[in-house]
Order: structure tokens, then C-alpha cells, then sequence
């Protein structure tokens, strides 16, 4: 029977004055950045709570930030503001290394290239554009997804392809990243705000819902395209999903307050839910997937102990991950960030 008892957060990261929309956790494990409404950005210590150094804002800028991502070498910060711009920050000096225009409207998510040369980035007008992080020039030209708006942008773990998340009837679609040849659309009616590749490539999984109702969670073949696995389970719609490593594990979060983690060995849920006391917009796993870090609407982020709760469970092997794995994949995945 599954334990209902509520689990408390293992740090509270107090300190926004507006809703936290984006979180990643740094490569030590240890320290975490989030991104809000205010137009900040923030560095915590995990185990303290306590803000890192100053807020982090380019001098005048009042730009709201939707959606961070971190770069492949865990150097760099990309974000997204409701300005249409696109931000490089540098983690060591906390500064703006590079500004980019172009978008017309809010960017609401973005994403490096495995190999950290390239940022891919969304906006509300359905529009996609790819940044050349050495020459900080536009590659492809932008892309007009055909979705109404682009909740979504994730690279295959090769850099192959780019998967995008929208908000029509043919909900996802697939590029070819070299040359932006659309490859392939999915039927989904619904909005998707997050995708997630397995490290493998084989499957690719999209969460998401329309307004007022159930999430969803579909996991596709990518040999075929075809939906493999359909996954339901929280009364409102998934907002964000974030694959460990090696690909078992699986944490989502929710517009029904909640965030909850999922083991895809056997397509069943994990645990009781982490109860918010607002809509839970992003979700990240530490490197190592001992912890998980969520932002939420109340202005705070939130650190979770997944260890214990999976030990509580008798799932302590959910985070195993062999050499093999890591010798492949070098560092965790990337997710896309939703807005």
C-alpha cells in the first residue's frame, strides 16, 4: 500500500519576490540556480538554503525570466525572458556574457546541443531559433514550427535532432538539427510542455494537458513514432519532467500542486506526492539524483530528499547507474524547460 503521509521539503529556497519559474542543479551537487518573474537569477547552497552571493541581473534590466538551462559543461546558464531575448550568464563572475535578440515574443524555453555549441530556443509566437554560442549568430534561419505557440525544445543526446512542444492539434514535431528539415509530427491533442530523450534514443517522452484537465505522460517509440506507454495520474496538467540518468527514474511536476516521481521500470508512481501551495511550473534532478529541486508559484524553489523516499519504498536501486552508462553519457541529460 502506498504511504499518504506527507513528506516535508528538505530545504526551502526563500528569497524571489515573484514566482519561481526555472531551477537547475549545478554539477557539484551541492549548489542550485533558479530563475523567476522578479528578473533575477539566484545561486543557493542546498544543504543551508541560504543564497550565494548577490541576485544575479544585468545592469537595467528588468526583463522577466522564464526558463534557464544549464550548458553541458556546467558553465554557463542560458535563459529566456518574457522580453524575447536569450541570455548567456557565466557562473563563475555571475555576469552576462551574451545577449541575443531576434524573437518577437517571450522565450519560453530553451536549450543547449550535447556538445555546447549551439542554444535552441522557443517562443509564444511558434517559433524556434538556434544560436551559435563561439560566433553568437542565428543558424537555420528561424524556424516556424507550425505550433501556436512552442512550450518545448530538446536535443537528441547526438545532437542529431531537435523535439519541440506545442499547443495544437499535431503537438510535438521533430527536426533535423543540422538542417532544419522538419522530420516528423505526433499527434497529441494537447498541449506538451515538456519532452525528455532516454539516453538510448529510443524513446522520447512528452508531458502535458490542456487547461482544467487531466495530465498526461505518453512515451514514444522513435523507430516508429508510435506511443508506447500512456501514463496519467495527476488532476491538472503536467507542466515538467525530468529524466535521471539513467533513464529508470523519472520526476514530474503539476499544476495540481504537486510533484511526483515515477519509476519507468514498471510505468508506476513512487511514493506519495510532494504537496506545494501552488502550481509547480519546473523540476530537476541533482546530478546524482539524490535530491530534486522544484520551483513553484509561491516564490519559492524546494529540495527534495529522493533517496530517503525511494529507500522508504525499497527502490534504492532506482538511482543506480553502471559504468557503461556514465562512460556513454559523461554528464546527466538535458531537459527542456517549459514556461
Amino acid at each position: 500500500m502506498e504511504n499518504t503521509s506527507e513528506i516535508k521539503p528538505y530545504q526551502t529556497l526563500r528569497g524571489h519576490t515573484r514566482e519561481v519559474r526555472g531551477v537547475v542543479h549545478l554539477p557539484d551537487g551541492r549548489r542550485i540556480i533558479t530563475c523567476s518573474v522578479d528578473g533575477l537569477l539566484r545561486l543557493w547552497d542546498r544543504e543551508t538554503g541560504a543564497q550565494i552571493g548577490n541576485d544575479w541581473r544585468e545592469d537595467g534590466d528588468k526583463a522577466e525570466v522564464l526558463t534557464i538551462a544549464l550548458s553541458p559543461n556546467g558553465k554557463t546558464v542560458a535563459s529566456g525572458s518574457m522580453d524575447g531575448t536569450v541570455r548567456l550568464w557565466d557562473i563563475e563572475t555571475r555576469k552576462v556574457t551574451v545577449k541575443w535578440t531576434g524573437h518577437t515574443q517571450h522565450v519560453w524555453s530553451v536549450c543547449w546541443s550535447p556538445d555546447g555549441g549551439r542554444v535552441a530556443s522557443g517562443s509564444r509566437n511558434g517559433t524556434v531559433r538556434v544560436w551559435e554560442v563561439e560566433s553568437g549568430e542565428t543558424v537555420l534561419g528561424t524556424i516556424k514550427t507550425g505550433h501556436e505557440y512552442v512550450n518545448a525544445v530538446v536535443y537528441s543526446p547526438d545532437g542529431s535532432k531537435i523535439a519541440i512542444g506545442g499547443s495544437d492539434q499535431d503537438a510535438i514535431s521533430i527536426w533535423n538539427a543540422r538542417t532544419s528539415e522538419l522530420l516528423s509530427r505526433l499527434k497529441q491533442r494537447s498541449y506538451v510542455y515538456s519532452l525528455a530523450w532516454t539516453s538510448d534514443q529510443k524513446k522520447l517522452i512528452a508531458s502535458g494537458g490542456d487547461p482544467g484537465s487531466m495530465g498526461f505522460m505518453v512515451i514514444f517509440n522513435t523507430a516508429t513514432w508510435e506511443q508506447s506507454t500512456v501514463l496519467e495520474g495527476h488532476t491538472e496538467r503536467f507542466r515538467a519532467i525530468s529524466l535521471f540518468q539513467n533513464d529508470r527514474l523519472l520526476a514530474r511536476s503539476s499544476w495540481d500542486k504537486t510533484a511526483r516521481l515515477w519509476n519507468l521500470d514498471t510505468n508506476l508512481p513512487v511514493g506519495p506526492p510532494l504537496q506545494h501551495q501552488h502550481w509547480v511550473d519546473d523540476i530537476a534532478f541533482s546530478s546524482d539524483g539524490q535530491f530534486l529541486v522544484t520551483a513553484c508559484r509561491d516564490n519559492n524553489a524546494y529540495v527534495w530528499d529522493i533517496h530517503t523516499i525511494l529507500e522508504d519504498a525499497g527502490l534504492e536501486d532506482l538511482l543506480s547507474v553502471s559504468f557503461l552508462n556514465c562512460t556513454k553519457n559523461g554528464i546527466s541529460p538535458l531537459f527542456a524547460k517549459d514556461h
